[in-house]
């Protein structure tokens, strides 16, 4: 293959497109199917929507539409936006931008960078809702002057430059040999330009298109039916109305996938095959698997699908674990008795124990000097007993006396044990008022005291 880069560029737009086809190799075990990336996270910023962005202002100046010196106005999940934003940085042009308030704050920062404006909107409104960022987009763009709406969801240039690039890239490149082409829709640009290319080069090829629960398309594409949309918090792709961009004839196949299997799947994207991406594209990978799942061996198969962004434009969300747990996306996080012990403070030893020959004196200084309300008694290393500062206290000032006493005549029963890889929930069942506290063993030994402060303060987030 032909060493990219050989030759310097005129300028930035010149690297749009041209992105490397790559093997997924550990995810795909087991799998009788070869299934390749498009690594569309290669364009200069960083998603496959560079090349649309280049192409409608390209076209737009070519109709005469976009003059010097004029606005470029767009509803974008944000990849749009960078595309828009690269191009007209070069050219002169002027962006202003409306974007859903799910999307990510990186997405807003980087198109904020490029020197665009951006008007965050409401996401849970209708697609005709004038607040909807589509519909605020083309008031913003009426109301401008010499300004164009880039219209991503209508205008063909959209398409035609995945007929133009994408399309032809893949079939070179797998040197037509590809059988499936999976992708999502968002405003179906990708699968209408890439699909149409394809059939026309191999009609038995499939194109087969990813949905994200919530999202119409899929639904739309079997009944012809347009039902309301719900929530979903995959970015950039699925819709609640149907685009002109989306050419339903070139798609073979829909696949809903949800929003825990796309963000998962990005996730082992990157821990597993070094790719750090979208949920768009653990979405893409997700039904990449599920159609090679389905083929026979030997088939001799060879998916491609569009690994459309870089992940760090989700740091935020679907790197974000607490933010992933939040939404109900990832199991809660499993601390182990062992683990809240390492959590506790360092200011006293692991475990502060008393002798049952030691007086209650004794003990008493010993709480005070490690600020601890309860001691378990230890003999000999085994847990024979326990003594709290409260019921001590009490006696002391009943009885003066008692002090002199030695601890096994005044303690109460020994604190329960458990291991230190015992869950967290199974220390919580044992806890109670009476029970303030449980003793961690590892490796035939006691190492430290859980107390109920202990657990709730791992509860409440506290450290």
């Amino acid at each position: 293959m032909t060493a990219p880069h050989r030759k310097a560029y005129g300028d930035i737009l010149a690297t749009v497109g041209n992105t490397p086809l790559i093997r997924l190799n550990k995810v795909t075990e087991g799998i009788p199917a070869q299934i390749y990336g498009k690594a569309e996270f290669f364009n200069p910023g960083g998603s496959l929507k560079d090349r649309i962005g280049v192409a409608i202002i390209e076209a737009a100046e070519k109709s005469g539409d976009l003059k010097p010196g004029g606005v470029v106005v767009e509803g974008t999940s944000g990849n749009t936006g960078v595309g828009l934003a690269i191009a007209a940085a070069l050219k002169g042009y002027r962006c202003i931008f409306t974007m859903p308030d799910k999307m990510s704050d990186e997405k807003v920062r980087l198109l904020r960078a490029y020197g665009a404006e951006v008007i965050i909107t409401p996401t849970a409104v209708p697609a005709d809702h004038p607040d909807n960022y589509v519909m605020k987009a083309k008031s913003i763009a009426h109301n401008t002057p010499n300004a164009i709406l880039s219209n991503q969801f209508y205008n063909q240039a959209n398409p035609e430059a995945h007929y133009k690039t994408t399309g032809p890239e893949i079939w070179e490149q797998t040197e037509g040999k590809i059988t499936h082409f999976v992708a999502s829709a968002g405003t179906g640009g990708t699968l209408s330009g890439v699909g149409r290319y394809l059939k026309e080069k191999n009609a038995r090829i499939k194109i087969i298109a990813g949905d994200p629960e919530g999202s119409i398309y899929a639904q739309f594409s079997r009944t012809k039916e347009m039902e309301p949309a719900r929530p979903y918090k995959v970015e950039g792709i699925g819709g609640d109305k149907i685009p002109d961009t989306l050419h339903f004839q070139f798609i073979d196949q829909w696949v809903t996938v949800s929003d825990p299997d796309s963000f998962k799947m990005a996730r082992r994207l990157a821990r597993e095959e070094g790719l750090f991406l979208g949920g768009s594209s653990g979405l893409n990978v997700h039904v990449s698997l599920q159609i090679a799942s389905k083929l026979k061996r030997g088939s001799n198969a060879m998916i491609v699908t569009i690994l459309a962004d870089t992940g760090e434009r989700y740091l935020s969300k679907i790197y974000n674990d607490d933010w992933m747990r939040e939404n109900q996306m990832l199991e809660p996080e499993r601390v182990s008795v062992g683990t809240l012990l390492e959590l506790k403070s360092d200011e006293a030893p692991e475990l502060v124990t008393v002798a049952p020959s030691a007086t209650v004196r004794q003990a008493l200084n010993l709480m005070g000097t490690y600020n601890v309300s309860q001691l378990p008694v230890v003999d000999d290393g085994k847990n024979v007993g326990s003594i709290a500062e409260s019921s001590l206290m009490a006696q002391a000032v009943a009885k003066p006396a008692s002090l002199t006493r030695p601890v096994r005549e005044v303690m109460d029963d020994a604190f329960p044990v458990v291991d230190a890889d015992a869950p967290l929930e199974h220390i919580t069942t044992l806890l109670s008022r009476e029970i303030p506290a449980a003793l961690v063993q590892s490796d035939g030994g006691l190492k430290g005291i859980i107390t109920r402060y202990d657990v709730l303060r791992q509860v409440a987030g506290i450290r």
